[in-house]
């Protein structure tokens, strides 16, 4: 790659234009780094054998740029590239090398595919058994010039065209909200067609549609009663001609050997009815017969905004334990969210049990945190040789499995644990010298992985894993810097808007589930409707997607305004139910909500941070009228919380760190309070011996709470603590995921007696922004990362950080190293940003597009 040349177009915040949603799709590039900021780019657009240039166009935009042309049409093709005019050089780039984009069905009247499933009765209380579904077609005998295949389903699907996969994602359509928007996917089949006799078939599955899902034991027919697939299938050759295969009557359905499946129940899967052959036009056509045909509206059939969830690692066991009754015990070494890959090899009917869980207790595989979800895999072996097995609509959340029933001696390559997650490109990179510190944040980055699957969920593994939004409210600065999450989490805040209430209400979780007592009626709640208000800025202010912020705007509006006429007059949220500083170590087990904290307190503190913060939105966007207003009500709210809560010495009315921390990091406080409610807060930890006194609201505002009122010492003493409660614990214990109560494994090796106890939950691991922006060094000061600040602040014996993001302009990079002369820094600031360094015991002084070293030893550059 020349080393002036940008990268390759990107389309909206996908990796793959195929099947794009839109016609007007946004363009985005990095620029090279070498040659300084960009002044200037042209755009070469190639569709329909015409060529057009839009022409050197000054400016530095490079990420969204709008569409140069006129709108796409459906299944209409382009070829995009750019070239840029960097500072340095007056001869434009080489152009980037071409990427294409190609628009999905935009138009509902495009589809002609209705949904198809088994036609036989089935009980829809019952577990019901997979169906497949095919059709056999012939293909003119004429060159084909490509093939594309639209698909989705009412359930889950996995598709074949003529015995081989199509795509390679998995649990594929995801999870939305079914009945006001389903997603289908585009795929290039071209290469699978033969001449003449062709097969089309896809494996069904009940998923989040009409599956078992759910507190208690969990609610079936979430979204329908039916399990179908919905395809269209276009085939158009080089002479123009075009011929469609869609699901309609014509299809036929059979059971296969899936007997039943279920995402929190496991796969069983009975190989003797195995023909891998069934989606071949070779294949017997007994037992298949005539589909039933539903009906859906093809305007909720929409396009994705993010990548599919897809296998993203393999993992060997690191050690396998054979227990005198011929069970196998794995462990993996590493708590990690996915299925077992199993090869095999035995007599016909030797049933293999494949059992998850996430931690042992007295050797055996502890299931009690897992409640109702029975994580329990079966394969029947067909007899006839070595057989290879994955589950297909399932995932387990585990770190070690148990097989029974395996044939002789188990090979440790015969079995895999396969990693499944939304398919993210990683953006964020962290490591110091402090080796447990660097095994926290893994242990941050899995569980983001583990939880990133499809939607953000709390944990992967028991009978839950659901869309908590408060989870992710406080979260989203960590996600945003380690992956770029901008189109899965785009989508998902898509859905809270359609599940928030007329009033304004934000649901707890969503999607959300029907008929569940502990959250019905549906209510506000502080910290987690607030994701409405904040998650949006987080994402503009990683990426710079305006538009994004402009699209959730009215649910932030909503949300505040309702929390203004809850609060009323006096502006005080202390009313109604709340879960407070969820999870506070001193709270009792079986009440993770009664914290030292008031919960009202938290509730009018978020009521003032969001407003704020839709304030901020509606500055950006130009809502100018609403900026002053809802910044009038931030200030009103921060009086209200003052007169109610803070004493004039600055000591809050609730004596808990959380509670200082929400005032602090909220910016709550006039300056004296500030200064003497960081004191405070600092004396506290020190009264708790460094140990954790916060829950899910406190924890990830409190180390900058400390390091921002001049108490960095304590923030990592906090940090580096490895007592219960603390963050580093857990390492004591052997975890490899961040754990959803700080004792979820307690000093003397026993589970927490509470029912809800997770091993895989990401929402205390939010301190790993923290750990980016002060230990590694790295701020985004401005949306869109166009300005950084490269501060770090060593301490706790910490001597060296590296910090790696992967900015919209391209790579942003500190590794900073402390010695007896102080410390040297090496910088690395990406094109088109405006970027100050700022060294302990130095002035700040602005660095430019490029890589420096600068040393506090002369504060000057080396």
């Amino acid at each position: 790659m020349h080393p002036l040349q940008p990268s390759p177009v990107r389309f909206e915040h996908l990796a793959d234009g195929l099947g794009i949603g839109t016609g007007t799709p946004r363009l985005s590039w990095t620029p090279a780094p070498e040659g300084g900021n960009q002044q200037a780019y042209e755009l070469e657009i190639r569709r329909n054998g015409l060529t057009c240039r839009t022409g050197r166009l000054t400016g530095p935009d490079h990420a969204f740029v709008p569409w140069p042309g006129e709108p796409l049409t459906s299944r209409e093709r382009a070829s995009v590239r750019v070239r840029t005019w960097p500072t340095a050089h007056r001869e434009p780039s080489p152009w980037s090398e071409p990427r294409a984009v190609e628009t999905g069905l935009l138009d509902p009247d495009d589809w002609t595919a209705v949904p198809v499933g088994a036609g036989w009765e089935e009980d829809p209380a019952a577990e019901r058994r997979p169906a497949r579904v095919r059709r056999d077609f012939l293909t003119d005998a004429k060159p084909i010039a490509h093939a594309r295949l639209y698909i989705t389903a009412h359930g889950l699907y996995e598709a074949e065209l003529n015995g081989h996969r199509v795509g390679d994602e998995a649990l594929a359509p995801g999870w939305t909200v079914y009945h006001r928007r389903l997603r289908y996917r585009t795929h290039d089949v071209t290469s699978l067609l033969v001449p003449g006799a062709n097969t089309i078939g896809a494996w069904l599955a009940d998923g989040w549609y009409r599956g078992k899902y759910g507190f208690d034991g969990g609610t079936r027919n979430i979204y329908g009663t039916d399990q179908s697939l919905i395809a269209q299938l276009e085939i158009t050759y080089t002479d123009g001609t075009a011929t469609v295969i869609a699901t309609d009557a014509t299809w036929k359905a059979s059971v296969g050997p899936i007997l039943s499946s279920g995402l929190y129940e496991g796969e069983n899967f009975d190989a003797r009815l195995d023909n891998p052959h069934w989606a071949t036009p070779a294949a017997p056509q007994d037992g298949w017969t005539p589909v039933r045909t539903g009906s859906r509206k093809t305007d909720t059939l929409v396009a994705p905004e993010g990548p599919p969830v897809r296998c993203t690692e393999e993992i060997t066991p690191v050690s396998i334990t054979r227990t005198p009754d011929g069970r196998h015990l794995l462990d993996f070494g590493q708590n990690l969210v996915g299925r077992l890959r199993v090869t095999a090899d035995g007599p016909a009917g030797t049933t293999l049990t494949l059992r998850h869980a996430e931690v042992l207790q007295n050797g055996e595989l502890a299931t009690r945190p897992l409640r109702d979800a029975h994580s329990t895999d079966t394969l029947v072996l067909p007899g006839n040789g070595p057989y290879t097995w994955e589950p297909r609509f399932t995932l387990h959340g585990f770190r070690y499995a148990e097989i029974s029933g395996w044939p002789g001696q188990l090979d440790p390559h015969a079995v895999t644990a396969r990693v499944y997650h939304t398919d993210m490109r990683r953006t964020g990179w962290f490591e110091c010298s402090n080796p447990m510190v660097n095994r926290l944040h893994e242990n941050v980055l899995w569980s983001m992985r583990g939880n990133f699957v499809d939607i953000p969920t709390d944990c992967p593994q028991r009978d839950e894993r659901l869309g908590w939004t408060g989870d992710l409210q406080v979260f989203a600065p960590t996600a945003g810097f380690l992956y770029d999450c901008a189109g899965m989490l785009d989508s998902w805040l898509t859905d809270v808007g359609l599940e928030q209430l007329p009033d304004g209400t934000i649901p707890w979780y969503v999607p959300v589930i029907p008929g569940e007592p502990m959250w019905t009626p549906i209510q506000p709640g502080a910290a987690w409707g607030d994701v409405a208000t904040l998650t949006p800025w987080v994402l503009y202010h990683r990426f710079g997607d305006l538009e994004l912020l402009g699209r959730h705007y009215p649910m932030a509006r909503a949300w505040v305004d309702l929390v203004e006429r809850l609060a009323g007059p006096d502006r005080l949220w202390d009313t109604g139910f709340q879960l407070g500083d969820w999870l506070d170590p001193a709270a009792p087990p079986d009440d993770p909500a009664a914290g030292r904290t008031d919960r009202y307190l938290v509730a009018t503190a978020y009521f003032a941070h969001s407003a704020r913060h839709l304030s901020h939105a509606a500055r950006e966007l130009g809502h100018s009228s609403d900026a002053i207003r809802y910044s009038t009500l931030a200030e009103e709210i921060t009086a209200a919380f003052q007169a109610r809560y803070v004493h004039k010495d600055g000591r809050m009315v609730s004596d808990s760190p959380t509670a200082y921390c929400l005032a602090i990091a909220f910016d709550l406080l006039d300056p004296s309070q500030r200064r003497a409610a960081g004191d405070r807060l600092a004396q506290l930890v020190h009264q708790d011996e460094a140990r954790i006194a916060t829950g899910f609201v406190g924890t990830p505002l409190i180390c900058d709470a400390l390091t921002d009122t001049g108490h960095l010492d304590t923030a990592y003493r906090l940090l580096l603590q490895t007592d219960c409660p603390s963050w580093l614990y857990p390492l004591t214990m052997g975890a490899t995921t961040i754990w959803e109560r700080w004792d979820s494994l307690r000093p003397d090796g026993t589970l927490n007696p509470g029912g809800m106890t997770s091993f895989n939950h990401y929402a205390l691991g939010a301190v790993a922004d923290w750990l980016h922006r002060v230990v590694g060094g790295i701020e985004v000061t401005a949306p869109g990362a166009t300005a950084l600040t490269f501060r770090p602040r060593p301490g706790g014996g910490i001597t060296w950080a590296r910090t790696r993001y992967e900015t919209p302009h391209g790579t942003a990079a500190l590794f900073w190293k402390s010695g007896p002369n102080g410390i040297e820094a090496h910088i690395t600031v990406p094109p088109n940003c405006t970027a100050v360094a700022d060294l302990p015991g130095t002035s700040p002084v602005t660095v430019d597009a490029g890589t420096h070293i600068l040393s506090t030893a002369n504060g000057s550059r080396i």
